[in-house]
């Protein structure tokens, strides 16, 4: 073999190995943010678990007779018959 096979091999060995170097370090990069992006989707998803809960929850509330009277109170002022409302002065 000539000394020029030789050195050219050796480069190409070189270049190749720092291709793949370069590529394993990119990939690695992008695990560790697909890794942080899996954790923020998994709070994310645990958030809105919650907040289903909570939604079944006021959904079986709307339907029960203490909302409509809290709503009747609250929004549209009614009183049960018989039932004085007093309303504070404002100063």
């Amino acid at each position: 073999m000539s000394p020029v096979t030789v050195i050219g091999a050796i480069v190409l060995t070189v270049a190749l190995c720092g291709t793949f170097g370069y590529k394993q370090y990119t990939l690695g990069v992008q695990k560790a943010e697909y890794a942080n992006q899996i954790k923020d989707l998994q709070k994310q998803k645990k958030k809105l678990e919650l907040e289903k809960e909570d939604l079944k929850s006021f959904a079986e509330y709307v339907k029960t007779d203490e909302y409509a009277e809290e709503v009747a109170r609250e929004k549209l002022g009614l009183v049960h018959k018989g039932e004085i409302l007093f309303v504070p002065e404002e100063k």
